[in-house]
């Protein structure tokens, strides 16, 4: 299928969303996805069979939570990936009022936005497969329940390309593609050499691009930024990392105009050891981790670079339940409906 094709199939789901409603999102999805879709959510929802468990496993809590739930997309990106799959990618932002628990996070009465990276296997028609993964540790933080080491990066509400067309790229990103992969080739170059010049950082990424890490990370500006508040931290804790250019990991890249993006569930190896990483000691054990991400381009140079790690999962392969130490840190906080009133009495 062409991208404009791919695009024109999550349509009405993409409509559905953006003006939530149970009975017109579960149309949509009975409509688009195979009945044996497989739909790999992040921790702590997991991996669930069709339309119907996706609804009632993630949808549900979350429409229950946030019952004027809207999905806003940033960036929806469509093609083959050099494997000969069709792939959808979409970015963008959960929102609505947060009156009600979500995975026990107390509601805050406030609107509340979270972070959403979503990839589409589309197979004759139909999306037989699904990656998805959702910054709910960007809740955790709105709601002021944060159980985790403090987050070196910027937090923020992470906005849309600040080209304005993400939802209008189209043209051959092939020329995109091989600039992330070769600067994702030489960034893991160091440390096994360890002058990180070796790395060519000026090479591939624009003076003052941005890096939308998830919450727990935070975002950070330009090279400096990048390295202090990431990079640094995150080498010292797992110098070993292996992307899956790198080992037998499988992602799937898909490129379009000057936007690239990629899924892999997983796509990196990594052993955590030294002084550890995000507060999370030094187990010496080996970790896998699902990082999904977008990248946009501008003069051959990214500028843009939008980044989802499934964080909870990676606490959880180490032995620390996040949404346990949640509960602890706010057992005194009365965790239960907000009536935000109408201000007309």
């Amino acid at each position: 299928m062409t991208s404009a094709e791919l695009k024109a199939l999550i349509k009405d789901y993409r409509v559905a969303t953006a003006t939530f409603t149970e009975k017109s999102v579960r149309a949509a999805m009975e409509a688009l996805f195979a009945p044996d879709a497989e739909v790999k959510m992040c921790f702590p929802f997991g991996t669930v069979t069709g339309p119907d468990a996706f609804f009632d496993t993630c949808y549900a809590p979350l429409l229950t939570a946030v019952p004027d739930l809207e999905r806003r997309d940033m960036i929806v990106m469509a093609g083959t990936t050099p494997e000969g799959q069709d792939w959808i990618g979409c970015m963008g932002n959960y929102m609505g009022t947060f009156t009600a628990p979500f995975l026990d996070i107390p509601p805050t009465g406030h609107l509340v936005h979270m972070r959403y990276h979503e990839f589409f296997h589309v197979s004759d028609g139909k999306i037989v497969e699904m990656q998805a993964i959702w910054d709910i540790p960007e809740i955790m933080m709105l709601a002021r329940a944060w159980p985790m080491a403090p987050q070196l990066g910027g937090f923020l509400c992470t906005p849309a390309p600040m080209s304005g067309d993400g939802l209008t790229i189209a043209g051959d990103g092939q020329k995109a593609v091989d600039h992330v992969v070769a600067m994702l080739t030489d960034l893991c170059k160091y440390p096994a050499d360890p002058d990180p010049s070796v790395m060519n950082l000026d090479q591939y990424w624009h003076p003052r691009f941005n890096w939308y890490g998830p919450t727990g990370i935070g975002t950070s500006r330009g090279i400096s930024g990048f390295r202090n508040w990431h990079q640094i931290p995150f080498l010292n804790g797992m110098p070993d990392r292996k992307l899956d250019a790198m080992g037998d990991l499988m992602s799937h890249w898909v490129g379009e105009g000057d936007y690239v993006c990629e899924t892999g569930w997983p796509n990196m190896r990594l052993t955590i050891t030294a002084d550890g990483w995000m507060g999370i000691a030094p187990s010496n054990k080996e970790v896998l981790l699902r990082s999904l991400d977008f990248w946009r381009l501008k003069n051959g140079l990214i500028r843009e670079n939008w980044v989802l790690v499934d964080l909870l999962d990676l606490y959880n392969q180490v032995g620390v339940d996040v949404l346990g130490r949640m509960r602890e840190f706010n057992k005194a906080r009365i965790v239960g409906v907000v009536a935000v009133p109408s201000g007309m009495s």
